[in-house]
């Protein structure tokens, strides 16, 4: 079913740079072992990609298709990198939803596994993205979150949502004891009534679906937590609590090496602490998983204040797209030595406090999460798929084509130079005719993946783009905050030593002695 991509629309330069950077490994190797090389050569690096694309502010957002103050300034409407293309997307001429879904669903129900990655990495990404990545229910060319990466899955979207979720005492948020360990509270007071405890009376909006389809047996073990999707999936549900575990520990740090601290400032020092040591994971794991390079990033803010990318964020509806890694889900996972759907694992928060939070990251990272692309999605998640590409289609995306030629890869003229599948280049063409016409959301998913990436190239292109220039602006990353005056000195330190999505697992854990298994990286 495959053969070699046609790589001459590829681009010199790209494969230069491509080239450069999977190969030479002691060469990378021994640069970085010198810390200013390697932090001259991180800013370099970041640089580069970053400018493939012009810096924000963008001139267009969903507010309208042309600029205007309002799409300049009014950050409740999504950004775009591209006008829209209302042409392009004439109804007439795109393939039905429908018929797009053999691209997605698997060939003779086979499941791709990903060569790199554990199951751990999905369930960072939906938990990571959620917090930014939000679409407004009743308006889908809004977004709903602040377009910061501020942890809004663990303390809400807004003030309110924080003040029901804090204990306000020693600057912890609410939690309970089950088992030994330490979980948020529950949300529920009458689940079968849709009635929340009346100390979380107004805490979000609840999500329509979950309050007509989920089971009160389940809703009954819903925790109180900062947005109306975190009781989702088990993953994200893990990832909620240990940072609630996170933040309640540093509490309890600071309060012992400042007793004149009261709940307010523990609060919010041990939030600014916490929301830091999540960038750094982010860059300094999370990216470097993602990519094939033998040159590790790292989350140093200090040579970019002078940038012209160094703007406030605005999400857009790109980032959004290029985010939506629904195949990397298995149709199954192992839980407890045993084969269970994946689909159980929605809304079933018993499964974790019944196993504990150590041995659930230790499960998530001892099975394989799946390859992204075609051909690979569970056939639970194939509606998210085809909403996805009507989103595209709601927004007027440009092209597949366009936005290749926007960072400055050479347009394609052929199937075969998007993937070397003859099964995808002959159901591309058969929907679509011809290359110009495909969809950005199709085109990206349809790209073959590079050896030891996690991603297909355009995707990663994209993601990097934004992703240092969302990272990096953070306002806790600025010149006069990034500092011990900001974090205290014990908070920088607890932010210095932490290397790892590991540190942070196994130091919240009831067993400190004991260790388990937690990465991303299938080979780690």
């Amino acid at each position: 079913m495959t053969r070699g991509r046609d790589t001459s629309r590829d681009g010199f330069e790209n494969k230069v740079e491509q080239f450069l950077f999977t190969n030479f490994k002691f060469f990378w190797d021994f640069v970085q072992q010198f810390d200013f090389l390697h932090r001259w050569l991180n800013k370099l690096l970041i640089n580069y990609v970053v400018y493939k694309l012009p810096p924000r502010p963008h001139p267009f957002s969903t507010r309208s298709p042309y600029t205007s103050w309002e799409s300049l300034t009014d950050r409740l409407w999504t950004g775009r990198h591209l006008p829209p293309a209302p042409e392009f997307n004439q109804e007439e001429k795109l393939p039905s939803l429908d018929d797009l879904a053999v691209l997605f669903k698997k060939r003779d129900g086979k499941t791709i596994f990903s060569e790199k990655s554990t199951l751990l990495f999905p369930y960072w990404v939906q938990w990571f993205t959620d917090g930014f990545l939000r679409v407004d229910p009743e308006n889908r060319l809004k977004n709903t979150s602040n377009h910061e990466i501020d942890l809004s899955p663990v303390y809400g979207l807004k003030r309110s949502t924080t003040e029901k979720l804090r204990s306000k005492q020693g600057g912890k948020l609410k939690s309970q004891i089950i088992n030994g360990e330490e979980y948020p509270p529950f949300l529920y007071a009458d689940p079968k009534n849709n009635i929340f405890k009346e100390e979380f009376e107004g805490i979000y909006v609840p999500l329509r679906r979950v309050q007509e389809e989920v089971p009160a047996e389940k809703k009954s073990n819903f925790f109180a937590m900062g947005v109306e999707r975190a009781n989702v999936q088990i993953g994200y549900v893990m990832l909620n609590t240990l940072c609630l575990r996170e933040h309640n520990r540093l509490c309890d740090l600071l309060a012992e090496n400042y007793p004149d601290w009261d709940d307010e400032r523990l609060f919010q020092t041990a939030r600014n602490i916490l929301v830091v040591t999540i960038l750094k994971i982010v860059v300094e794991e999370y990216v470097n998983h993602i990519t094939p390079y033998h040159f590790d990033v790292i989350a140093d803010p200090t040579p970019f204040s002078h940038e012209s990318w160094m703007r406030t964020n605005w999400m857009t509806v790109e980032f959004s797209l290029v985010y939506r890694w629904h195949s990397a889900l298995p149709e199954e996972l192992i839980y407890d030595g045993q084969t269970i759907p994946m689909e159980s694992t929605l809304w079933s928060n018993d499964l974790l406090y019944n196993r504990g939070l150590g041995a659930l990251f230790n499960e998530a990272s001892s099975q394989p999460g799946c390859q992204i692309g075609l051909f690979n999605t569970a056939d639970f998640l194939l509606p998210v798929e085809l909403a996805s590409i009507n989103w595209g289609r709601q927004t007027q995306m440009a092209s597949y084509n366009d936005y290749r030629e926007n960072i400055n890869h050479p347009r394609l003229t052929n199937f075969d130079q998007i993937t070397g599948d003859v099964e995808a280049q002959r159901l591309l063409k058969q929907l679509y005719g011809e290359v110009e016409n495909v969809e950005f959301y199709v085109g990206l998913y349809a790209e073959d993946p590079r050896k030891n990436s996690v991603i297909p190239l355009l995707i990663e292109r994209l993601i990097a783009i934004d992703a240092f220039s969302v990272v990096l602006t953070n306002p806790l990353l600025a010149p006069r905050v990034f500092n011990e005056n900001t974090f205290s000195p014990v908070g920088w330190q607890e932010i210095q030593k932490t290397q790892t999505l590991s540190d942070l697992v196994h130091r919240n854990v009831p067993d400190h002695h004991q260790r388990y298994r937690v990465t991303f990286d299938r080979s780690a």
